[in-house]
């Protein structure tokens, strides 16, 4: 069993940055990629940012050029740096850790973008 906890979101204003993390615990074998959603409300959930074991990294055209992931994320733990944030950024963020005994999500971590 593989546990995920996504951590960091909180309340900022426009134009302000945050720093989300998610980390993967338990019995990790390997971790083929990470990625980040969103979900507003009254929306469906939404794709907004990979990486895979190799170091790449891909991201939604809405969020790319603000949001990094950074490379020294480790494979448990991944990092997603958020900057210029706007309004439209707040929604819950969930991290969907890929390991090679299956897909696992997490409880999700609120941002809140307003001010």
């Amino acid at each position: 069993q593989v546990y995920v906890k996504e951590s960091g979101g909180g309340l900022v204003q426009p134009g302000g940055s945050l720093r989300l993390s998610c980390e993967a615990s338990g019995s990790i074998t390997a971790i083929y990629s990470t990625h980040w959603y969103r979900h507003a409300r009254g929306q469906e959930r939404a794709w907004v940012a990979s990486i895979v074991a190799e170091g790449y990294t891909t991201y939604h055209a809405s969020v790319k050029g603000r949001f990094i992931i950074p490379r020294d994320s480790a494979k448990s733990t991944v990092y997603l740096q958020m900057n210029r944030l706007i309004p439209a950024d707040t929604a819950k963020y969930f991290c969907d850790v890929q390991e090679v005994s299956g897909d696992y999500w997490g409880q999700g971590t609120p941002d809140t973008v307003s001010g």
